[in-house]
């Protein structure tokens, strides 16, 4: 009687580090994907590309375990709410989007280490804001009519920029803006000699994707993304993803 209890006992000892050895590993490989929130609303102009974009970003986040929740409904911002995400994409997002109360929460979630990532009207956003336009970095302007340009890739060790040729030639809607925040680190400048930018030039030093630190977080802005034709591009795709990435603390 002794004896089988002793192989009794052996055998549950194995039986239970087997279930625990198991549970490690489900435990593992059950690790949370990160979690951005892609916020769309539209007080103003409303981008045809938000249609075609979200169901591209959500393919995107499938592809690389980043879960995506999408929302038009500035409701959301609340704190509770917001503790859930990573990082928070203004998605062509234009016009006063947000009240007193949501941009407060807003910049709570940034102070407590949120992160931001801008997509081309995101600039057109907010612009009695201040602290949100030195969190996106710039404000819109003007545009020309939708042209090819000549875009000079200045940085390419970013996760964003790596994959870029030095000199990228693509047709956008390429942005003037009246306003640029100081300390950004620019990734790509337009060439205006390579296009018509209108009543709006800016110079040599045109800015067209950057990425800062800002108030206690990573942003992260491009100002591709107005075409529809943008979302089925790999260059561009994969410099969005990028930018994703970085306001996620992937570095590479």
């Amino acid at each position: 009687m002794k004896t089988l209890t002793k192989n009794s006992l052996t055998k549950a000892l194995t039986l239970l580090s087997l279930i625990l050895i198991m549970f490690s590993a489900v435990s593992a490989s059950a690790k949370k994907n990160p979690k951005i929130l892609v916020f769309c609303k539209t007080a103003g102009f409303h981008h045809d590309a938000i249609e075609f974009g979200v169901p591209v970003l959500l393919k995107l986040g499938a592809e690389n375990n980043i879960d995506i929740d999408t929302t038009t409904n500035s409701e959301k911002f609340t704190a509770e709410n917001l503790k859930q995400y990573k990082a928070v994409m203004f998605f062509n997002t234009t016009g006063d989007v947000l009240n007193d109360t949501q941009q407060a929460v807003f910049e709570k979630y940034m102070q407590g280490g949120g992160n931001f990532i801008g997509v081309h009207s995101a600039t057109d956003t907010e612009y009695e804001w201040p602290w949100y336009g030195k969190l996106v970095g710039a404000y819109f302007v003007s545009h020309p009519h939708q042209q090819e340009a000549s875009l000079n890739v200045v940085n390419r060790n970013h996760i964003s920029t790596k994959h870029l040729p030095e000199v990228w030639k693509r047709k956008d809607e390429w942005y003037n803006f009246k306003w640029v925040a100081d300390g950004l680190n620019v990734l790509i400048y337009i060439d205006e000699n390579s296009y018509d930018p209108g009543n709006g030039k800016m110079g040599a030093k045109h800015p067209m994707a950057w990425y800062h630190e800002y108030d206690g977080g990573r942003a992260f802005y491009t100002e591709l993304g107005h075409t529809k034709e943008s979302y089925s591009d790999p260059l561009y795709l994969k410099h969005l993803l990028g930018g994703i990435k970085y306001a996620l603390g992937v570095k590479k």
